[in-house]
């Protein structure tokens, strides 16, 4: 059965984004995970869904111009990931979504059309995002590995918290632990 990972970005404190909706202490938004060579399909919240649209057609559209998030042009590696996410199968999980704009993107309303897609053949799925999505994914026993790259920073304000909609308790089982430059830290955990 293919895994579903998670990747994410976060403070110290355990948030997503701060209280504007955007993590603003987040460089790059590329996959610094090494996860892409075992990727065949990204799944996103409805949540996350537009940003995520927004941001990377603009990035395939005219690399080399500021992206609206970050007001600075691309990294090298943001425009590695956005070319190869034009060749991905993407997946929006929503109840109210019924059209997508992003190539090759179906909506899934639930669980357990998260779980079917799982035992289809196939590399891993990449759970894009965000924080509703993968707490959702956790509790439902579905997300077999997250990974985080997590911030040197505190009191990143009244923003989501990657755990903040979670409602049961789930153990962990650390993989790997990085040290990253700037005082970041990359951990990969099982979920078990």
């Amino acid at each position: 059965m293919r895994k579903l990972i998670a990747g994410m970005k976060m403070s110290l404190d355990g948030k997503v984004e701060g209280p504007d909706g955007v993590a603003d202490w987040v460089e790059a938004w590329s996959e610094d995970y090494g996860l892409t060579p075992r990727i065949g399909a990204c799944l996103l919240g409805a949540g996350m869904y537009g940003g995520y649209e927004r941001y990377w057609s603009g990035i395939q559209a005219e690399p080399e111009k500021p992206a609206w998030i970050s007001g600075t042009p691309p990294t090298q590696a943001e425009r590695e990931w956005a070319d190869f996410i034009t060749r991905t199968p993407h997946y929006v999980l929503s109840t109210t979504l019924d059209a997508t704009l992003w190539p090759d993107t179906k909506v899934l309303r639930g669980e357990g059309d998260v779980a079917e897609l799982k035992r289809k053949p196939g590399k891993d799925i990449y759970l894009v995002g965000g924080a509703r999505a993968a707490a959702g994914m956790i509790d439902a026993g579905l997300l077999d590995e997250l990974h985080l790259i997590v911030y040197p920073l505190v009191a990143a304000g009244e923003g989501s918290a990657l755990f903040g909609t979670s409602r049961q308790r789930r153990s962990l089982t650390l993989m790997t632990a990085a040290p990253l430059p700037d005082g970041r830290v990359r951990l990969a955990y099982a979920i078990g």
